[in-house]
């Protein structure tokens, strides 16, 4: 049986001027799934989706949400596709609680915007506070109430916990594990890395307008090396001469303060030769240990980039 699509961009082109913010972009987003975009900033992912939610036309390609031509469609698909808007969306004096009633007046079987705005944490005071007046993390949680209020297939969420605490942080993934139990489709874009892992069913990262890699968390993180062996030591070790004490196809790199990663069939050999180089080179190695490669690793790799924080 072919697997039902929400989301299908195939070959995508989007260029301003000279410079090709996406450059033949393809993924596929399947129904009732929770797929996270990754990408530097720059990378093209913001400009891809707002194509997807009918706010931007491709130069060339193909995409189609629920089926059909998010700009030629946008009437049919409106009431069944959930955005989250930033601060240029909003009415910067409503009140919390009046704007959500409002966006759920338009929609024929809404959820109850009293009980959505106690779920997020915008009840009492916050429902009755203008726009402008709440916090940045408020606004964040009113912007997800928002997409979500109308009861959508899918919903396009752009960070949805950027400037949340941490309490806010995790019921705002439980919200988003809801909507997928229920059937609703997640497009999220994000810089947290252990938010993508937990929440999303496939990994799409991007780069340079490209997709580079796409895969479930596990799947992206199995792929390249066989293991990682890390540890911290004085920065600016030699890690040629480290490699060549290595076997063939090893690979090591250094992040900021003196933390090492060295790649490759980590068994007790690979393990006693890199602290025997340690020892003869008089580097005393610290905080060492095994470990399976990381969504944020992976992504270096790809992108050559952190994410930003």
């Amino acid at each position: 049986m072919a697997e039902i699509l929400a989301v299908e961009v195939v070959d995508l082109v989007k260029a301003y001027g000279p410079n090709r913010a996406v450059n033949g972009l393809s993924f596929t987003v399947p129904a009732g799934s929770v797929t996270a975009l990754l990408g530097p900033n720059g990378a093209g992912k913001t400009t891809t989706v707002e194509i997807c939610e009918g706010f931007r036309r491709a130069d060339a390609g193909t995409v189609l949400v629920l089926g059909r031509d998010p700009v030629a469609d946008a009437a049919a698909l409106r009431p069944r596709v959930g955005v989250m808007l930033q601060s240029g969306g909003m009415y910067p004096g409503a009140r919390a609680g009046e704007m959500l009633r409002l966006v759920a007046a338009h929609h024929a079987h809404p959820l109850d915007p009293d009980t959505l705005l106690e779920r997020v944490g915008l009840d009492g005071t916050a429902a009755r506070t203008p726009f402008r007046r709440l916090s940045g993390g408020q606004k964040q949680l009113l912007s997800l109430a928002m997409a979500i209020v109308g009861r959508p297939e899918l919903v396009f969420l752009d960070e949805p916990t950027a400037g949340l605490d941490v309490r806010a942080r995790h019921a705002t993934w439980d919200l988003v594990e809801e909507l997928r139990a229920a059937g609703v489709t997640v497009v999220l874009t994000t810089h947290a890395m252990d938010e993508a892992e937990r929440l999303a069913d496939q990994v799409v990262i991007v780069d340079r307008g490209a997709v580079v890699a796409a895969g479930t968390p596990a799947e992206l993180t199995r792929g390249g090396a066989d293991g990682e062996l890390r540890f911290r030591a004085p920065s600016g070790l030699d890690l040629d001469q480290l490699l060549a004490a290595l076997p063939d196809g090893s690979r090591a790199s250094e992040r900021a303060g003196g933390h090492y990663i060295v790649r490759g069939t980590v068994d007790p050999a690979f393990l006693a030769a890199v602290t025997a180089w340690c020892a003869g080179n008089g580097v005393l190695p610290t905080d060492l240990r095994v470990e399976q490669r990381s969504l944020e690793d992976v992504f270096v790799d790809l992108t050559g980039s952190e994410l930003a924080p």
